[in-house]
């Protein structure tokens, strides 16, 4: 692992040479923040245990912690997984490249490290060029978890990954902000019934129209699966969500403190008010750079309206739950 270096960036105009030397940082064992369509990931070889190690160091993730593979394309889910099931092809065709992630059984090859030592392995196809550019020229997959420290917010710009990272990854690639700003859904596809564990842009029941079925989506996400713990994507000042009256009652009692919401809400002297959209993919898009960007301010905590329950909406409950959590 990297320690008190200068971490390379390349340029946001990447060129064909960047990613060449990006994938040879990779071959050689080293790890490389890339972007992604949903967050940057911080990508290493998942052929190489030692390059999978690094990724556990530098973000400080416990080795129990399962990872998410990124591959080029269906074609290659046969290296990883022991069966495909025909429910994988469907939901391919309908959302890879995107942000999906399948759970399949893995094959005996597959690193322990990449699945915290259970029988199946998660792998997606991201939607952004430079990443599957960098797996290509790689010639592999890559293990690619959040670019950032260890439960803390999930980077959707280069400038979020330096803030926990720097001195300890060899490279960021600058792919500009993330277009979903959400870490991707993540399906169990193993069960005769799917599974949604971790929500997220694709929906439950994007879902179930793709496969023409009912799939189960649990009222807690707690299985062991990336992002699945009590607290996660947890920004450094206090998080608390309210409804929108206890918000207004909050904003006339106190000072000094960061309000996000979606609703029409009054300010006032000594509160920051940051005004979300009012639609899911908008919102979804602006939360990790708004929380950045409040824990880079004096105010003392955050206070977050309460998202609204509809299931398109799952998503930003789970990671608001989550980034609120004191365990």
């Amino acid at each position: 692992m990297l320690k008190d270096k200068e971490v390379r960036i390349f340029s946001k105009l990447l060129e064909a040479n960047q990613i060449k030397e990006a994938a040879a940082l990779l071959k050689n064992g080293d790890v490389v923040a890339i972007p992604t369509e949903t967050v940057y990931g911080l990508a290493a070889d998942a052929t190489n245990d030692q390059a999978l190690r690094k990724i556990f160091a530098a973000k400080n993730r416990p080795l129990d912690h399962p990872l998410i593979v990124h591959i080029e394309s269906f074609s290659k889910v046969d290296d990883w997984a022991d069966f495909v099931p025909k429910s994988a092809k469907k939901l391919a065709e309908h959302f890879w490249p995107g942000p999906l992630t399948m759970i399949f059984q893995k094959r005996k090859t597959v690193s322990d490290l990449i699945t915290a030592g259970l029988n199946t392995v998660a792998l997606r196809v991201p939607n952004h060029p430079v990443a599957l550019e960098v797996i290509r020229e790689l010639g592999r997959g890559v293990a690619a978890p959040s670019a950032n420290a260890h439960k803390k917010t999930s980077p959707t710009k280069p400038e979020h990954v330096l803030k926990t990272l720097e001195g300890k990854i060899a490279a960021i690639l600058d792919g500009g902000a993330c277009r979903v700003g959400i870490e991707s859904t993540i399906v169990d596809i193993t069960k005769e019934v799917p599974v949604i564990l971790r929500p997220g842009a694709i929906t439950a029941s994007m879902i179930e129209k793709a496969l023409n079925m009912k799939v189960y989506q649990p009222f807690n996400y707690d299985r062991k699966v990336s992002g699945n713990m009590a607290s996660h994507y947890q920004p450094e000042k206090p998080l608390l969500i309210l409804s929108k009256k206890e918000v207004a009652l909050s904003i006339k009692k106190e000072k000094n403190i960061a309000v996000i919401h979606h609703s029409i809400i009054a300010g006032s002297q000594g509160v920051e008010m940051y005004q979300m959209p009012n639609t899911k993919t908008k919102y979804a898009q602006k939360l990790y750079e708004t929380l950045h960007h409040i824990d880079g301010t004096n105010v003392e905590k955050i206070l977050v309206e309460t998202p609204p329950n509809s299931d398109d909406w799952a998503d930003i409950r789970d990671r608001l739950k989550k980034a609120s959590s004191k365990s």
